[in-house]
């Protein structure tokens, strides 16, 4: 039998759409002699749907429209996703439409309750498997989280299922991939069944899916791998229950793959949302050149705006290397100087700042008189702010409220500074967009004379692997010490990233491309008087 997986860009919220597609899908999989089509997790209302699951109406409209789908596909099975609400429950369910009707509905039974997820609030866990014939053969379901705990892919084999059928919305992030590889053959070492595991691809608010599906037999091995960051239909050929060997995709690693889930991530954030067009401060820096690299991929040239805003401070170079930037891109470029309006700020100030010495606050004035130019060109045209703040910027507090933190989304929140740079070399193989004296140049923010990041920082590499222990992996102080650090530089950095948490919970959304980020990973409280390097101190003492 042939067997299609579409893998789908769903929008959460888009049930009529959503259907459309995976009606056309069974469509094209029939036409191609599919007998069985595997849809992703929450297919018919787009994952995550969060709270809305908590709504009676919600779960009403997505259970109508699956009914109205199983009625169009009467001649292919099709297994869909939707929250399927039982009385004052509702669960995490995958429907078998077969014949125009629900014929079977399967409950997740693991629902995960860490980094980006927190199913158990809002549905209750499965306890049952199911299992159903199609051509002959016995299939049984497992969503997702399912297949990452011992249990239910064994239930089901015990079942009588002889290939395990696992819809999924498994996010993004570094490494996620041969994660996946290894807990599916985990479980196949448990049930002795193929596994067909079929991804969500896309972008949905912070979270990117990166499709990416694949299909190992019941030894374990690979036999299908299907392309990441791409919308599209697949097969698998079966032999009864033994998988033939079938298209194995190339898969991209490392800055190639981080790129992809970047421009994937503006695309679908920009258009799922409505917004006709972006616009961002381009300063002559790396940052902002490579926000702005990553949205002309997106969306085009024709829909980003760059808005160079030079003060007193800004070098003549910077003003050379971002109108060369929008030459090569091609985008809309503007000029507005923000002295003038600095100037009156100051002025107006002066009674209040009288005799006291240029520091932090006229600094900021300047970035806020960014902000407010910005946001004062996307309401009048309706573009979307796109904020050019990096990870490791965000992690100690180096950027300003109601300034550079200005905008809508964040496109490199959780991208370290060294990933910037590494990022912005790999883009310029590509074809060359960013001048090369952007990536060598010292990084500043140009908000006082012969400024740089290094008057208030550690180099990065070390600022970026002090915030990858402490805030990735959650290793204590003394941890990251005794890796060598300077245990004064550790304790400076960890004080930095406890005391920012305000700015960070006022931050635009980002994408995230680690296993933690500032959004969903992490949440931590404001107000808080948990000093790990105080404790420090203390022991020593």
């Amino acid at each position: 039998m042939i067997l299609a997986i579409a893998q789908l860009n769903l929008t959460v919220g888009d049930l009529r759409g959503n259907a459309v597609k995976i009606a056309a899908a069974a469509r094209d999989a029939k036409a191609a002699g599919a007998s069985l089509l595997l849809t992703p997790e929450m297919s018919i209302c787009g994952y995550a749907p969060e709270d809305l699951v908590l709504r009676e109406d919600f779960c009403a409209a997505c259970e109508s429209e699956l009914n109205t789908l199983a009625a169009r596909v009467t001649d292919i099975t099709v297994i869909a996703g939707f929250p399927h609400r039982v009385g004052k429950d509702c669960f995490n369910a995958a429907a078998v439409l077969q014949g125009g009707k629900i014929a079977a509905i399967y409950h997740k039974q693991k629902l995960p309750n860490h980094s980006v997820f927190d199913e158990v609030r809002t549905f209750r866990a499965g306890e049952l498997p199911c299992v159903f014939d199609v051509d002959g053969i016995r299939f049984g379901l497992n969503i997702c989280g399912d297949i990452w705990e011992p249990g239910p892919a064994e239930t089901a084999a015990a079942a009588g299922a002889k290939i395990l059928l696992v819809p999924n919305a498994s996010p993004y992030h570094l490494n996620k991939r041969a994660e996946r590889l290894r807990v599916a053959g985990s479980r196949i070492e448990e049930a002795r069944i193929p596994i067909v595991y079929c991804n969500l691809v896309g972008g949905q608010d912070e979270l990117v899916f990166d499709g990416a599906s694949f299909v190992l037999d019941d030894k374990g091995q690979i036999t299908h791998q299907f392309p990441a960051w791409t919308e599209g239909l697949y097969f698998v050929e079966s032999d009864g229950t033994v998988i033939k060997p079938g298209q194995l995709a190339a898969i991209g690693y490392d800055e190639a793959d981080i790129y992809q889930a970047l421009v994937m991530g503006v695309r679908d954030y920009v258009t799922k949302n409505g917004f006709p067009s972006v616009i961002l401060g381009l300063s002559g820096g790396i940052d902002s050149a490579l926000t702005m690299t990553v949205a002309v991929d997106a969306l085009g040239a024709e829909r980003v705006h760059a808005v160079m805003m030079p003060s007193e401070f800004t070098a003549s170079i910077s003003l050379e290397d971002a109108l060369e930037m929008a030459d090569i891109l091609k985008v809309k470029y503007s000029e507005i100087a923000i002295k003038p309006i600095y100037d009156i700020f100051i002025d107006q100030l002066a009674d209040e700042f009288d005799q006291l010495p240029f520091d932090t606050a006229e600094e900021n004035i300047q970035a806020r008189v960014r902000g407010t130019l910005l946001m004062a060109l996307s309401n009048k045209f309706g573009h979307l702010v796109l904020t050019t703040g990096n990870k490791s910027e965000m992690a100690v507090g180096y950027a300003t409220l109601y300034g550079d933190m200005a905008g809508g989304f964040a496109v490199l929140k959780d991208v370290p500074k060294t990933l910037v740079y590494r990022l912005s070399t790999y883009r310029n193989t590509v074809s060359r967009v960013i001048p090369q004296r952007i990536i060598d140049r010292p990084p500043t923010a140009e908000l006082r004379p012969n400024q740089t990041d290094q008057d208030h920082l550690p180099p990065y590499e070390i600022l970026d692997a002090i915030i990858e222990a402490y805030v990735e992996r959650d290793m204590s102080l003394a941890q990251i010490t005794a890796q060598g650090f300077d245990p004064a530089i550790v304790k400076r950095i960890i004080r930095l990233i406890n005391v920012a948490e305000y700015k960070r919970r006022q931050s635009a959304p980002g994408i995230r491309i680690t296993p933690r980020n500032f959004g969903k990973d992490r949440r931590y409280p404001i107000t808080c008087r948990y000093r790990p390097e105080e404790i420090l101190q203390e022991t020593a003492k």
